[in-house]
């Protein structure tokens, strides 16, 4: 728990009859040092009762990029606030809402994603100031009443990271501390390329072997993705599955986007995959052909003419992909009822770079078609598309390397940042149940 006083500005002159609160400021936070994906709890006292406050957060990035965030709140009788019971009158939200600050960061210069890239060397630096006043501009002139800084780590203590060049393969293991085994996760994202680790670091954190897996944009790997050759994945598979702190009765696979649509096809022809999460993907092979062994399946093509550009001069690809339902596309279905193990779809129905409510019921269907009882679709209302780990605060839209304008992703605060704690558990439960973990035999 921090503890943070400082003295109370004013624009006012104070008459004799008003008490003077100065150096009677305090802002309690609890706990100080945590992990991204746990809550924290933000309290304050000691303030004029009935008075308009400001909270403000604001960290800074690994490139030196401000986020920010406010809330307004008033004070109760006694000069309290607290957060898991005041609601915030105005500001970036509205409402009770006891984790809004860290939801609604947002950066100064517009389009930028807030993504830790080094999970393992420092955490984010999160500082909380309150202010006795409306704090209207994103970089407020006036001295803070109290301020404080607390950690958010991706990396539990004991957690043990190694970077993969095996074969073909490209990634970073995280290890949970301990002997073993653990359940093993190949865990995947989307067109954006590159490794990608602040989940798989989160999953080692929870007790998972999680391989974060390069597939393109990466170390020696091709700089775009063209053709998909699913003997890559297969590779990675079989590496984790004989990892001696790997149980080897079969992996999952967690994966968005792009990485989703592979994560489906893993499950349908690899023998090593036991359970698959797919976040926001789609059911068919697109744009980009996917190759096993003697199997081709081309991709459906892209509809570039069907491009959005919103008032806020994003791109939405929203219909972008073409409905596989096409006699034409029917090829292009993965056959998810061919899977060895259950397949979780976890949907925003507010996402706007992909139909990924209608592509989830679509595989739905197909898979009530073919009797495969194992596939599961949550859809969560107000959702957009980067449904990540809670700690993980909303973007409706971010700058893409692949395209010249901004990406839009979807969804609405309140309603998006609430989906990311509820789907984060319901995929760890859901990995848990279905990824087994026996006892390796000892030589």
């Amino acid at each position: 728990m921090i503890l943070a006083k400082g003295p109370v500005r004013s624009r006012e002159k104070r008459t004799c009859e008003e008490p003077d609160f100065s150096d009677m400021v305090i802002l309690l936070v609890s706990p100080e040092i945590s992990l991204v994906d746990e809550p924290v709890k933000i309290q304050a006292s000691g303030l004029p009762p009935e008075k308009v406050i400001t909270l403000r957060a604001w960290l800074k990035d690994e490139k030196g990029q401000i986020f920010h965030s406010r809330a307004f709140y008033k004070t109760d009788m006694e000069g309290n606030v607290d957060l898991e019971t005041s609601p915030a009158t105005g500001g970036d939200f509205h409402g009770v809402c006891p984790m809004g600050l860290f939801w609604s960061l947002k950066p100064v210069i517009p389009f930028l994603r807030l993504m830790k890239r080094d999970v393992m060397g420092s955490p984010f630096s999160l500082h909380l100031e309150l202010y006795t006043l409306l704090v209207l501009t994103p970089l407020p002139e006036d001295s803070p009443a109290a301020t404080k800084v607390i950690e958010r780590w991706y990396t539990a203590p004991g957690v043990q990271r190694t970077l993969i060049r095996e074969g073909r393969v490209r990634g970073a293991l995280f290890l949970p501390p301990g002997e073993g085994p653990f359940p093993g996760v190949i865990d995947m994202f989307g067109g954006v390329g590159g490794l990608i680790e602040f989940r798989s670091s989160l999953l080692a954190s929870r007790g998972f072997a999680s391989l974060a897996l390069a597939y393109f944009a990466y170390d020696d790997l091709p700089g775009y993705l063209g053709e998909m050759d699913l003997k890559y994945f297969e590779e990675a598979a079989q590496f984790l599955c004989a990892h001696p702190k790997v149980s080897s009765d079969g992996i999952g696979v967690v994966a968005i986007c792009k990485g989703a649509e592979i994560a489906l096809a893993m499950a349908s022809y690899l023998p090593q995959v036991a359970a698959t999460v797919c976040i926001n993907g789609t059911n068919a092979v697109n744009g980009n052909s996917l190759i096993y062994g003697d199997l081709a399946l081309s991709g459906i093509p892209y509809k570039a003419e069907r491009f959005l550009i919103t008032d806020f001069g994003s791109l939405s690809l929203l219909n972008f992909l073409d409905d596989p339902g096409k006699p034409e596309h029917q090829d292009s279905i993965l056959p998810l009822e061919k899977a060895r193990g259950p397949i979780l779809f976890l949907v925003g129905d507010k996402d706007e770079n992909y139909n990924s409510l209608f592509f989830a019921r679509e595989a739905n269907a197909r898979a009530v078609k073919y009797g495969k009882k194992d596939v599961y679709l949550r859809c969560y209302p107000g959702a957009g598309h980067l449904l990540e780990p809670p700690g993980s605060p909303f973007c409706s839209a971010s700058q893409s390397t692949f395209f010249p304008l901004p990406l839009t992703w979807g969804g609405e605060l309140v309603a998006h940042c609430r989906a990311q704690e509820t789907s984060w558990k319901e995929l760890q439960e859901f990995l848990r149940k279905n990824v087994r973990c026996s006892r390796r035999n000892k030589l």
